[in-house]
């Protein structure tokens, strides 16, 4: 059609040229005509007037018969090809939804399909779960052992393929079995759990082969004679201890994993190396693997454990991962799975919390009339005598404290906490017996608090509380009932809100400030219900955040704003009469009203105290604080002269403007994964990542140095004689420091990952690092701990390596994954450890990793109990600790063997706990909360 176009437009131009117009037209029209008869009759000819009408030689409605012209003739054949490629293009169109037709049903069938597969798969899981364990195959060409029949070879459940692992027809059978491709004969391939579902974390026979990326077997940590495989199956060999036919055979360890999973054949990829859970067969064949794997996930905790006797092996699911564990060889005569553990007679008090929250917490820190100081951090309310060098905690809460507010007697508490095990909620507590006395909004708030205060003018009946998230304002008549009185509820902004107080003077006022805002809330006392009206600034002065908040003893409401503005509003009003303008190089995020009237206003940038007098003009007296210990957070007025001062960095100081401000307590201001204590001093190291590590001495409560290494830290070391430490970073680099003058000995680089533990030998001559890589990298010590040579790579985890345990040895090792794998591991050969009897013998120097025979019971016995990330023993091996997802620190009896192990439980994290670590003489015990920031200390009772 462009063509014909393009030959219209050209009888067009022609015709541009001559006078008439009209004859122009009437020829347009005219060609017009001829395209569409050409088209519809095929012609050549052109037909003057209408189309409907019969050709003659006359002219017909005034128009002359013109002669066939070569465009006419070229325009005929053009029709032609386009009714070809027409055709053609029906042909196709035709032809695609033939295909898109087929392809249509096929789908139907692939849904079918899926659909009884599906079902298949739900039966064969309903079957499972009746069986309490999972019985390991037998090989083919193996005699029967106690009356069972042959099973056909399968494919082993782990490692690579060698000579030995499969004959020729073993081999032509597994290829043969998986050969079966049709969908309604999976149930015959999967029908029988103990044909093909193999457990890779149960015994094996000498003919599986290991996980491990290492070709050469593992050597024992025992002596062993060599054992061969008889051509028909059968083991010679002498077996450890006498037992019945079928155990008899002696028995290898492989990792925890999958009952399903395969391990690749030799020409395939092992998936698992490249860090891709390889998941159960089911999953992998059919499109419903995630339903299965879901299934899987609902088996957790050692309520269904199962204990073979014979073998001394107990098995049990973590979070749907078959584990098993071996039973050491002092338990294995009398060990029960009917016994409970019991609880130990000693018990964890909290005798020290370090660390402050600054960094995004407000209105946080007051002076007692006990001399105390009040402060929160984590799920702790720390009440801290500088003087006396006391703390008394307040344990009531169970998740993030945000707010807190002090009552005009001084005496009684509020704080608020953040939703976590339980809803946010506001407990009312008195600061001498530390007994709780009501719990108010249970199930009224969102998610969090952020703002609290009493009403000061009638003596603190009411409290103000505001939810962070939906930011209402909500009044309480606190003292009714144990559960308080909520008066009432309305929504006082759509923006962050910052602080709320109620107003010294005004009783029934409540001021709100928050992002571009300043409100004043009345509380009707005949309607019980708030009116408010809006702070009125200059257009020029209106501020993006109002940041603090603070009355003068006049009744003037005095706030700052993000521009470093102090704006005054006179009582009554509500509206701007003073303006302090550039106070401050940035937002102004405290202001403090001392006793004797006179303002004190700190920087949230420039880090800097201003002085003011009672008629809001400075003094002179300026001060302002180093770098590192951050911006301004809060002021409070301390005992006579002395200022107390929160900053962003979690540290709180103390000081005037005459004398020098010192740190009187010292915290991390970002995740805290790194703990250690010291073998030889009554101290601990921790670091985390904001780059920071701290030496703190455990008697003096204070830090003795810290340094900043230059990168994120994850794990810490302290070498067997003290002296030196090792601090592993998220980057993969590891720095070795001296202890005492804090000299770098080395920075060394192991992959990009971080590395997660780090552990020396108990004779300090290996160093093992775990990395989140999967990998474990054995380094050799020399020349007192500055020298480490590299001797291989430990690989077998299909997850991030978390823990470390050192066997008493110190040429064995074992290790923990986040996917609760435990593997066993020559340090010398970097090569897994499988033989059951002499993982049995070994005797461990540390029960650090949570997932082990020592430490079976600190595992719940439903899906319902939190994880455990980390566990300590102490020296003299009766006591094991443990720090779960929960924020709890657990005391259990050493060894908690038992499936059902009593423990006494200890709140204060908010988080979960990541580390735990007792002192050399067992005395005390130190946790590590994350992301909660806080380090507690707790003694023994």
């Amino acid at each position: 059609m462009e063509l014909e176009n393009q030959t219209v437009e050209e009888g067009g131009g022609q015709s541009c040229q001559q006078p008439d117009d009209n004859a122009n037209l009437i020829q347009d029209e005219n060609d017009n005509m001829n395209e569409v008869a050409s088209e519809d009759s095929g012609m050549s000819s052109v037909i003057g007037g209408d189309v409907g009408q019969p050709t003659s030689g006359h002219a017909t409605g005034g128009l002359l018969i013109m002669p066939t012209s070569p465009i006419s003739v070229t325009t005929a054949s053009m029709s032609a090809s386009d009714d070809m490629i027409e055709n053609e293009n029906e042909m196709l169109r035709d032809r695609v939804a033939d295909l898109e037709k087929r392809v249509h049903d096929q789908n139907d069938e692939i849904t079918c399909l899926r659909a009884t597969l599906a079902d298949c798969l739900r039966r064969i899981n309903s079957l499972e779960s009746n069986k309490s364990h999972v019985q390991v195959s037998n090989y083919q060409g193996r005699k029967a052992v106690d009356g069972m029949q042959k099973t056909p070879q399968r494919r082993p459940m782990s490692g690579s393929y060698s000579s030995t692992d499969f004959n020729s027809a073993a081999r032509s059978a597994h290829e043969a079995v998986n050969r079966r491709a049709s969908y309604a004969s999976n149930r015959d391939k999967m029908g029988s759990k103990t044909n093909l579902y193999q457990s890779t974390n149960s015994l094996h026979t000498e003919g599986q082969s290991s996980s491990s990326m290492s070709p050469a077997m593992s050597p024992s940590p025992t002596a062993h004679g060599l054992r061969h495989m008889s051509p028909g199956g059968q083991r010679i060999g002498t077996p450890q201890r006498p037992a019945s036919a079928a155990t008899n055979l002696h028995k290898k360890w492989s990792s925890t994993s999958d009952f399903r999973e395969l391990s690749p054949g030799p020409n395939q990829i092992n998936m698992t190396r490249r860090g891709v859970n390889a998941g159960s067969l089911a999953s992998l064949r059919s499109p419903f693997g995630s339903q299965q794997n879901l299934n899987r996930q609902t088996r957790h905790g050692t309520k269904d454990a199962s204990y073979d006797a014979e073998d001394g092996v107990l098995k049990f699911h973590l979070r749907g991962r078959p584990v098993s564990l071996v039973c050491y060889a002092s338990q294995l005569d009398n060990f029960s799975m009917a016994k409970v553990n019991p609880a130990p007679a000693q018990k964890l008090k909290l005798e020290w919390v370090y660390g402050y929250r600054g960094r995004d917490a407000r209105a946080n820190l007051q002076l007692l009339p006990t001399g105390e100081m009040v402060y929160f951090i984590a799920a702790v309310v720390v009440l801290y005598n500088v003087e006396e060098q006391n703390q008394r905690h307040y344990l009531g809460h169970t998740q993030d404290i945000k707010c807190m507010s002090v009552h005009p007697n001084k005496l009684l508490i509020a704080s608020g906490q953040a939703a976590g095990l339980d809803r946010p909620h506001i407990r009312i507590w008195n600061s001498v017996s530390l007994q709780t006395l009501h719990v108010l909004g249970m199930g009224d708030f969102e998610r969090s608090l952020c703002c609290l205060s009493f009403s000061k003018a009638d003596g603190g009946n009411l409290l103000v509380a505001v939810d962070e998230v939906e930011h209402n304002i909500s009044v309480w008549d606190w003292q009714r009932t144990e559960k308080g009185h909520k008066i009432t509820e309305t929504k006082c902004s759509t923006e962050t809100v910052v602080a709320a107080e109620f107003h010294p003077l005004d009783g029934r006022t409540v001021v709100i400030v928050g992002k571009g805002f300043v409100n004043f809330w009345q509380l009707d006392p005949t309607t019980l219900t708030l009116s408010r009206k809006t702070g009125i600034f200059d257009q020029r002065d209106k501020p993006k955040y109002v940041t603090c908040l603070a009355f003068s003893y006049t009744g003037d409401v005095i706030t700052g704003d993000s521009n470093g503005n102090v704006f005054i509003w006179g009582r009554g009003y509500n509206a701007v009469t003073k303006v302090m303008r550039k106070i401050h190089d940035g937002p102004i995020f405290s202001i403090c009203v001392l006793k004797d009237g006179s303002i004190i206003t700190g920087g949230g940038k420039d880090s800097r105290l201003v002085k003011f007098d009672t008629m809001y003009r400075k003094v002179g007296l300026e001060a302002q604080l180093p770098d590192h210990l951050g911006s301004i957070r809060i002021i409070s007025q301390g005992k006579g002269s002395q200022l107390l001062l929160g900053t962003t960095k979690n540290s709180i100081l103390t000081g005037n403007f005459d004398l020098n401000f010192q740190e009187i307590m010292v915290g991390h201001t970002s995740e805290v994964w790194a703990l250690a204590t010291s073998p030889s001093n009554p101290q601990f190291i921790s670091a985390g990542h904001d780059r920071m590590i701290h030496l703190w001495d455990t008697l003096s409560h204070c830090v003795v140095w810290s340094n900043d290494v230059g990168e994120q830290a994850q794990s810490a070391a302290f070498s067997p004689d003290g002296e030196v430490v090792v601090v592993g970073t998220v980057t993969g680099k590891w720095v070795v420091l001296d202890v005492n003058t804090r000299e770098v000995f080395g920075v060394h680089q192991d992959g990009g990952e971080p590395v997660h533990v780090v552990k020396f030998s108990p004779d300090g001559k290996l160093l093992a690092l775990g990395s989140r890589d999967n990998a474990i990298y054995m380094y050799q010590v020399k020349e007192n701990y500055r020298k480490y040579n590299r001797l291989g790579r430990c690989m077998g985890h299909t997850s991030h390596v978390t823990n470390l345990d050192w066997a008493e040895d110190c040429q064995h090792f074992r290790s923990n994954s986040s996917e609760h794998e435990i593997l066993f591991w020559n340090a010398g050969v970097c090569r897994q450890v499988r033989d059951i009897e002499g993982i049995r013998e070994l005797s461990w120097a540390t029960h650090d990793c949570p997932v082990s025979w020592g430490t079976l019971g600190v595992w719940g016995e439903t899906q319902d109990a939190p994880d455990v990330l980390t566990t300590s023993r102490n020296s003299e091996r009766e006591l094991l600790a443990a720090g779960d997802t929960g924020g709890r620190v657990r005391l259990y009896t050493f060894p908690a063997s038992q499936p059902k192990s009593l423990f006494h439980s200890n709140p204060g994290h908010s988080n979960a706990v990541t580390k735990v670590s007792w002192l050399t003489d067992s005395s005390k015990l130190v946790s590590a909360g994350g992301k909660d920031t806080a380090l507690l200390q707790w003694s023994l009772l």
